[in-house]
C-alpha cells in the first residue's frame, strides 16, 4: 500500500459521519488498484495521483463525490460528467452508490495505464464570443468625444467587453452614468478597464 497522508486521515475524520465509509472506501480501492499511488490535497480535498493526476474525492454536508481527472478517457459514454455534482458518480450518499470495487479498480487502472503512457485530454475549443454591442448611451457619448471614440475603435473586442459589462450591471441610473463619464474619461486617456490593476 502506498503512503497514506495524515492529512487525508484528517480530512475523513472531519467529514460527516455519512461520509466517512464512503472515503475510506474509494481510499482503499484506490490503493489496492495502485499500490504505488500517491496522496495529497489539492484545492482543499483528496487527490490521488501516479504518474500525474489520477482521481479525487469529496465530502460535502449531505453527499460525497469522486471522479476521475481523466474521466473522457476512462468512463463510457454518458458517465464522463455528472449534472448533479463534482465527478462523475453522482451525489454519493452511501459505499453502495459506489460502483462495485471491480469496476472501480478496472477504472483506476485505466487511468495509471494513460497516465503511463503520457496520454492527454485535449481542452475543448470554447466559440470564440461575439463583439460587444455598444449600449445606445455608450454610443452616444462616445460620439461628443472624438479622441475616446477613436481609441475605443482600436480596443479589443475583451477591453470592450469590460467597459460594457462594468456599464450595464449597475443598478441604479445614478450609478451607471457616473460609470459612462468615467468609461468616457479613461478610454480617452487609453486605458482600459482594469488599468488600475494591471503591472501590480
Amino acid at each position: 500500500m502506498g503512503k497514506l497522508d495524515p492529512r487525508i486521515d484528517a480530512y475523513i475524520t472531519k467529514s460527516a459521519p455519512f461520509a466517512q465509509p464512503i472515503l475510506k472506501e474509494i481510499r482503499t480501492i484506490v490503493h489496492q488498484a495502485c499500490p504505488e499511488v500517491e496522496e495529497g490535497l489539492k484545492w482543499s480535498m483528496p487527490h490521488f495521483g501516479y504518474n500525474g493526476m489520477l482521481c479525487g474525492m469529496a465530502a460535502f454536508k449531505a453527499h460525497a463525490t469522486f471522479g476521475f481527472w481523466k474521466s473522457k478517457l476512462i468512463l463510457p459514454a454518458g458517465k464522463q460528467t455528472n449534472e448533479e455534482a463534482m465527478g462523475q458518480f453522482g451525489r454519493l450518499t452511501s459505499v453502495q452508490d459506489l460502483p462495485p470495487r471491480k469496476v472501480l479498480a478496472g477504472y483506476i487502472r485505466q487511468a495509471m495505464k494513460l497516465n503511463e503512457d503520457g496520454t492527454t485530454v485535449a481542452k475543448p475549443r470554447k466559440a470564440p464570443k461575439p463583439p460587444p454591442k455598444t449600449p445606445g448611451d455608450l454610443a452616444a457619448a462616445l460620439k461628443k468625444n472624438a479622441k475616446a471614440r477613436k481609441i475605443w475603435e482600436g480596443f479589443a473586442p475583451s477591453h470592450k467587453r469590460e467597459y460594457v459589462d462594468w456599464i450595464t450591471e449597475a443598478k441604479t441610473s445614478e450609478t451607471r452614468l457616473r460609470r459612462l463619464e468615467q468609461t468616457i474619461d479613461w478610454v480617452a486617456e487609453g486605458k482600459q478597464r482594469n488599468w488600475k490593476y494591471m503591472n501590480c
